[in-house]
């Protein structure tokens, strides 16, 4: 014995079709919207990242330009320590050359002077007297003109 089955529910009514009961379409998708995104705390939200993406995109160029400040500072603080070296050694060449420019003319005007003295020591009519007296001539002049003075050579 088996107990009767109740009879099956009755089916819903048909959805209502006069346009005073339903709502417009537009409203309808507004409203999922707004039951999607949560209500007032979504609007809230993509408002929020709409204003904010100015700020974070300046925040992130901040971010960088400090870091390449980081980066870059230490090269410049390096290029002017180079710069000043580079500046010592140009005048260190330059008085170099000077000194170099000196030193070979005082070489061309010694070997002037040994040679005049080589032709007079073996000229045919030499004599000790005129020889002693050419090489006092000469040593007063260069004493007195400075063409030729004896320079440190930084051998020592």
């Amino acid at each position: 014995m088996t107990a009767p089955t109740p009879p099956p529910p009755p089916p819903p009514p048909p959805p209502s079709t006069d346009a005073a009961a339903a709502a417009p379409q537009w409203l309808q998708v507004v409203l999922s919207v707004v039951g999607v995104l949560g209500g007032a705390g979504g609007f809230a939200t993509i408002a929020a990242v709409v204003v904010k993406r100015g700020k974070f995109r300046a925040e992130a160029a901040d971010v960088l330009t400090d870091t390449a400040l980081t980066l870059v500072q230490p090269m410049r603080i390096r290029m002017a320590e180079l710069e000043a070296e580079a500046q010592t050694i140009r005048e260190q060449l330059r008085a170099s050359n000077e000194r170099s420019h000196r030193l070979q003319a005082s070489i061309t005007q010694l070997r002037t002077m040994l040679d005049r003295w080589y032709a007079l020591i073996f000229a045919p009519e030499a004599s000790l007297p005129a020889i002693r007296s050419t090489i006092r001539e000469d040593r007063r002049r260069i004493q007195t003109s400075g063409e030729v003075r004896a320079e440190p050579t930084g051998d020592r």
